[in-house]
């Protein structure tokens, strides 16, 4: 919905630009998406002045060209003009320097200052047709004008120029539909009274053309209201008309239907203009036709109605489908010099139903659908009316006709202060509340010391509950005003969900999916040799009745189905695998029976597929170590406890924990188990402890899980070690004494090179370390740098035996 900035000030005052109102109206709940200027000629004539002639002589170095003296108010500036026309004392249009010019024809230009032939010219006297007001270039505009030289051309021209907001209007604002609405609004925003149009004038002037009007069905339409008007004179709107109707996006048609559609966005209310000659029997009477009559509409299309159908029909035929669409016969035409004005008040519920089905959209539609103001149909009548009797011509033919059998009652509410301050977060001044309400034209019918009962008038639609007027009052009195407290709460917002393990499931398997990796579902029946070949040393879970001795007891890890997978794909030549299963593994202790869930992960072969683009590594253990941690980091946990896996079952590999919880093992399969599946290449494997992650996920509140810090401001800075290690030293054991004696200046340790060899002795490996050192707070100085690196060299010396390469 668009705004005109110009209309607006014609019902308030406000003191702001136009983008400080937006705001006010976008915190207030009226959403403004954009903010365009409007020009009634494009540029707005920006930059033109009148001027006048002082001197014109001939140019020369052209016989066609003349160099004037033009006084443009602030100074006299020398221009050469072409046109034959050019005197001296005329009163002519003056571009200036700087200027932009959108000539009828052609593309925009911008005024320099610039040599002709040999003469300075500081600007351009200008042609209707260079700058846009016409076609002729005969000459130059010479006017005929008192006013001072340096007047803007756009002040002499009557150029309208405005600015127009775009509001985004959420379906429950019907009331916001219309300028007035708009600044009722930025009444309770700025607590200023609006100005309405003065109807003072109306007056009938005749009773020659009365209209009998019948209403059948008072629930489709329960207030109708009508005029006649009588000898108007059809023709195209005046400029200023036309203007301001081009400024929202309204195309003029002529001076009846503009003045129409003009109080429809001016007021809010829909009029329709019928020509009064077409009302067969010089009656209207509004009803509902019989399911399948056929009424052609003004696009000259063919409409089966509906029985739910409002019609506005005359003695003999439907006229108009009420407050949708016209009818092809009866609206106005250039012939036209008698017309009946309707201003109705209809139910949304028909309306809405005959646009569904219809598949019609109209302003007025827009507006009936969602609800209007009932108490503005007479009113709206008179502006239209005097507005049309401006326009147009003619004269009042008959008395007003309102037919408004029972009228439609204000909304009574009463709230509760406890509630509002409940809901609103914040106690406010019971004064200010009322008066919030007073500017909101709801008005105060009852008080006691606990709350208010209210009137709410019917064209706010949308305030019908408690919850409604404190919506109401709260974003008048401002959603910035509302204090933010160290601890949020809020009413009636849902808590955070229970963790659902099945979704969490989903997602790491999806995310496992997007690694590049399959999932596999296995029997959990398998071969008694492969639990046999475990070193758990439990009882087996055995089968009362086998299929097969091959299937004959239940699996005590997911070790060995996962490996038959890997062999039977190694065996039909696809030897880069990567695999995940969630499963379960089952067991016998103390005679009772237990069943596990449990997360595998199966890699082997190439770490991608061979490509000229880059060469493909084996798969290593620090592949698999980085998908654990991925997982790891989808439960909120960064820095788990590693620990060197001794179990038979690897060659080698880690433990991860947390809390004296063993919640993973991954590393290298042992190749004698690897060849009981049938599998030769190596294989690396991890088993999640799956309940012991969702645990960790379930005791960890929202707020512990999602933790936020603020991106430094300050630099990085990186450094660089070499340290030869004994071999037992894990890469773990440097990070933890790092981290832990830097002052948290450390931010990240990466190995970047990893040596073994004779040259730096048996049972040692050097790892090329960088660190990545920053401070939250502020620059770090090299002394600093240097300090925390000697800090660092000297534990690595003592705690881990380091030697530093230097």
């Amino acid at each position: 919905m668009k705004i005109s900035i110009n209309w607006l000030k014609e019902f308030i005052d406000f003191p702001e630009s136009a983008e400080a109102v937006a705001d006010r109206l976008t915190l207030s709940g009226l959403e403004v998406e954009g903010i365009a200027q409007y020009d009634q000629i494009k540029g707005g004539l920006a930059g033109l002045v009148i001027g006048e002639v002082l001197s014109a002589e001939k140019h020369p170095n052209a016989d066609r060209l003349t160099v004037t003296q033009v006084d443009i108010g602030e100074k006299v500036v020398p221009i050469v003009c072409g046109a034959p026309n050019v005197a001296t004392r005329q009163k002519v249009v003056v571009a200036k320097t700087g200027s932009t010019l959108y000539p009828a024809q052609g593309e925009p230009f911008e005024i320099k200052k610039t040599k002709i032939r040999g003469e300075v010219s500081e600007g351009m006297i200008c042609a209707e047709d260079e700058i846009g007001l016409g076609t002729s270039h005969a000459g130059i505009m010479v006017l005929d004008t008192a006013l001072p030289n340096g007047t803007p051309a756009a002040q002499y021209f009557n150029i309208v120029s405005d600015t127009v907001l775009e509001i985004g209007l959420t379906p429950n604002r019907a009331d916001a539909a219309s300028h007035l609405g708009v600044a009722r609004d930025l009444k309770a925003l700025y607590k200023k009274e609006i100005r309405r149009p003065s109807v003072e004038d109306f007056k009938v002037d005749h009773p020659h053309l009365p209209i009998k009007v019948k209403v059948e069905n008072t629930e489709a339409c329960p207030r109708y209201s009508g005029v006649t008007l009588q000898g108007v004179s059809v023709k195209p709107s005046p400029g200023w008309l036309q203007a301001r109707l081009k400024a929202i996006g309204v195309g003029p048609i002529n001076n009846v239907v503009d003045a129409t559609n003009y109080v429809l966005h001016e007021l809010g209310q829909p009029l329709h203009a019928f020509d009064a000659d077409a009302i067969a029997g010089k009656e209207i009477i509004v009803k509902t036709l019989p399911a399948g009559s056929v009424f052609t509409t003004l696009d000259e299309k063919e409409r089966k109605l509906q029985a739910d159908d409002l019609m506005i029909c005359n003695a003999e035929e439907g006229m108009c489908i009420a407050g949708v669409f016209g009818g092809i016969k009866s609206g106005v035409k250039e012939s036209t010099q008698n017309i009946f004005l309707e201003s109705a008040y209809f139910s949304p519920e028909y309306i809405r139903k005959t646009v569904q089905h219809h598949g019609l959209k109209t302003d007025a539609s827009f507006r009936y659908e969602r609800g209007t103001d009932p108490e503005i149909t007479v009113y709206a009548l008179k502006r239209a009316a005097l507005l049309i009797k401006a326009l147009a011509g003619g004269t009042i033919s008959s008395e007003i006709v309102d037919i408004y059998p029972a009228k439609v009652p204000d909304f009574e509410i009463s709230i509760s202060y406890r509630n509002v301050d409940r809901l609103i977060g914040k106690k406010i001044e019971r004064e200010e509340i009322k008066a919030i309400l007073r500017w909101l034209d709801i008005t105060v019918v009852g008080e006691t010391a606990d709350g208010l009962t209210l009137s709410v008038p019917p064209y706010r639609v949308d305030v019908q509950r408690e919850a409604d007027v404190i919506e109401e009052i709260l974003r008048i009195y401002g959603y910035d005003n509302v204090e933010t407290g160290e601890y949020l709460s809020a009413d009636f917002l849902a808590s955070f969900p229970e963790m659902d393990p099945d979704i969490l499931q989903n997602k790491i398997g999806e995310m496992l999916v997007g690694n590049g990796f399959y999932e596999i579902i296995t029997n959990s029946l398998t071969k008694p040799s492969y639990n046999q070949a475990l070193p758990t040393g439990q009882a087996s879970v055995e089968i009362v009745n086998k299929l097969s001795e091959d299937l004959g007891e239940l699996r005590q890890s997911l070790l060995f189905t996962g490996l038959e997978v890997v062999a039977y794909n190694v065996n039909h030549r696809q030897k880069n695998l990567k695999f995940f299963e969630f499963g379960h593994t089952y067991h016998k202790r103390n005679g009772k029976y237990l069943e596990k869930k449990q997360l595998a992960i199966y890699m082997t072969g190439q770490a991608q597929s061979e490509s000229w683009m880059a060469s493909s590594d084996e798969i290593s253990f620090h592949h698999l170590s980085s998908i654990i941690r991925k997982i790891f980091n989808r439960f909120g946990i960064s820095d788990p406890s590693q620990n060197m896996l001794e179990e038979p079952s690897f060659s080698y590999g880690l433990s991860y924990s947390e809390g004296g919880k063993l919640m993973a093992k991954a590393g290298k399969i042992q190749k004698q188990l690897a060849s009981l599946a049938g599998v030769k290449q190596p294989v690396f494997y991890a088993i999640i402890e799956w309940p012991v992650l969702i645990d960790k996920m379930s005791s960890t509140g929202p707020k512990e899980r999602l933790l936020y810090q603020e991106i430094s401001k300050f630099p990085e800075v990186r450094r660089d070690l070499s340290l030869v290690l004994d071999k037992h030293v894990r890469f773990n054991d440097v990070e933890r004494v790092a981290k832990e004696n830097s002052n948290h200046l450390v931010k990240e340790i990466n190995v970047f090179d990893l040596y073994e060899g004779e040259n730096i002795g048996a049972n040692k490996k050097a790892y090329a370390l960088s660190f990545i050192l920053q401070d939250q707070d502020k620059t770090l100085t090299d002394k600093a740098i240097d300090h925390t690196m000697n800090r660092l060299i000297a534990v690595f010396e003592k705690e881990l035996g380091a030697v530093i390469r230097k």
